[in-house]
C-alpha cells in the first residue's frame, strides 16, 4: 500500500510547477511599496476626516492639481526633475549598504558652484556657459558627497551623520557667500548672486513648458540603472552591499568603490542644483534650500533604491507637491499639508521594511493546490 503524496501534481500526473521564487522576489518590493502608499493615504485621510473634510474630495483635488490638466501635469514634471536627481544621491550609495541623506547639501553646493561658473564665463556663448555650469555643479556636488564616502571608507565615520551635518555646513556656506562676497548689491530683501542672464538660462523642452532638467533627471536614472545592474562596477557594488567582508576577501577595492559611488551620487544632486539655478532662479540664493534633497530621500526609499523606480516615484511625489496650492485654496489647508503626507509616507515605508522576506503571495495558492492534490490521490 503506497502512502499518499502531498506534492501538487499537474493534469498529466507530473509535479505541478510552483511560482518562481525569483518572480516573487521581483514582485515583492512593488507590492509592499504600493501597500505602504495606500496605508499612508488612509492615515492621512483620517486626519482630514477629523478636520471635517471628505478625504475623497481632497484626493480628487490632489489628482486634479497633479495630473488632471495639461498645465498641472507639466508642473508635476518640472517638480519631479530635481527629485529624480537628489533621489539618486541616496539610491546609489544604498547599493553598497550606505545610508547617505545629504542630498540637500550637495544640491546647494552644486547650485552655488554653477552660479559662480555662469558668472565667471560671461561673454561666452550660452552653450559654453551652460556646459561649464553643469560641470561645476556636478563636480562640486560629487566632491561634497565623495568626502562622505572617504570619511566612511578611511576613517570609519558614519555616513548618515556626516552627510547630514555636511548639509547644514553647505547651507551655512551658501548663506555666507550670497550675503557676502558673491552678493548682488541690487538684491536688497533677499540676498543673492548676480543673475546669469536670460540668454544663458536653460530653456524649455520644445513643445513643453518644462525645462531640460527633466531630461537630465531621466537620463541620469537610466545611466544609474545600467551602471548598477548591467556592469561589473554594479556587480561589485551589489556584492559589497550584500556582504562587505566577502567583498574584501574577494579582493574588491571596497574603499575606492565607496568613494567613487558617493562621488557619482553627489554629482547627481549637484546637477539638480545647477538645474535650479540655470532653469528656475537664474541666481543662487536661499531658494535653493527648497527641501528637494530631503524629499529625494523619500523617493529613493519608496523606489527601493532602484534607479528606474525613482522615475515614477518622483512623478508621484512631484504631483503631491504640485497639488499643495490647490488644497490651500479649495480646502483652507495649510501649505505644509503635503509635507505631512510625505512624512506619514516616510514613516510607513520605514515600518514596511519588516515585511520584506515575509510576504509570500502564493503561499495560500500552494496550500490549496496541495490539499486538492491530496484529495485527488485519496479518491484514486
Amino acid at each position: 500500500m503506497s502512502g499518499l503524496s502531498l506534492v501538487p501534481r499537474g493534469p498529466a500526473g507530473g509535479i505541478a510547477k510552483a511560482p518562481s521564487v525569483s518572480f516573487l522576489k521581483k514582485l515583492e518590493p512593488a507590492l509592499i511599496s504600493f501597500g505602504a502608499v495606500c496605508v499612508a493615504m488612509l492615515l492621512f485621510g483620517v486626519f482630514l476626516a477629523l478636520d471635517g473634510l471628505n478625504p475623497l474630495d481632497v484626493y480628487e483635488q490632489m489628482f486634479r492639481g497633479a495630473f488632471g490638466t495639461w498645465f498641472s501635469f507639466q508642473n508635476t514634471l518640472q517638480r519631479s526633475a530635481p527629485l529624480m536627481l537628489t533621489a539618486l544621491c541616496t539610491a546609489l550609495p544604498a547599493q553598497l549598504g550606505l545610508v547617505v541623506i545629504g542630498g540637500e547639501g550637495a544640491l546647494v553646493v552644486g547650485g552655488v558652484a554653477a552660479a559662480v561658473a555662469g558668472l565667471g564665463m560671461q561673454g561666452s556663448s550660452p552653450y559654453v556657459i551652460l556646459t561649464c555650469m553643469l560641470v561645476a555643479g556636478a563636480l562640486s556636488g560629487g566632491l561634497w558627497i565623495g568626502l562622505v564616502g572617504a570619511l566612511r571608507a578611511y576613517r570609519g565615520v558614519n555616513e548618515t551623520i556626516s552627510s547630514l551635518l555636511l548639509a547644514y555646513i553647505a547651507i551655512a556656506l551658501m548663506n555666507h557667500l550670497v550675503e557676502g562676497p558673491l552678493r548682488d548689491p541690487l538684491s536688497l530683501n533677499k540676498p543673492a548672486t548676480r543673475h546669469i542672464g536670460e540668454a544663458n538660462m536653460l530653456g524649455p523642452i520644445p513643445g513643453l513648458d518644462v525645462h531640460w532638467g527633466l531630461v537630465y533627471g531621466v537620463v541620469a536614472c537610466l545611466f544609474a540603472y545600467v551602471l548598477m545592474k548591467r556592469t561589473v562596477f554594479g556587480f561589485a557594488a551589489a556584492m559589497t552591499g550584500g556582504n562587505m567582508r566577502a567583498a574584501l576577501l574577494s579582493g574588491l577595492r571596497v574603499r575606492r568603490l565607496m568613494v567613487l559611488t558617493c562621488f557619482l551620487a553627489g554629482a547627481a544632486a549637484g546637477t539638480a542644483g545647477m538645474v535650479e539655478v540655470a532653469a528656475v532662479h537664474g541666481r543662487a540664493n536661499a531658494s535653493l534650500v527648497a527641501g528637494y534633497g530631503y524629499a529625494g530621500i523619500l523617493v529613493a526609499f519608496v523606489a527601493r533604491q532602484n534607479p528606474l523606480g525613482v522615475i515614477p516615484v518622483a512623478l508621484l511625489l512631484g504631483g503631491i507637491g504640485a497639488s499643495g496650492g490647490l488644497l490651500q485654496r479649495n480646502f483652507n489647508l495649510p501649505d505644509a499639508s503635503v509635507n505631512v503626507l510625505q512624512g506619514i509616507l516616510f514613516m510607513v515605508i520605514l515600518a514596511s521594511e519588516t515585511l520584506y522576506g515575509r510576504l509570500d503571495v502564493w503561499s495560500f495558492a500552494r496550500r490549496a493546490a496541495a490539499v486538492k492534490a491530496a484529495e485527488a490521490g485519496a479518491v484514486a
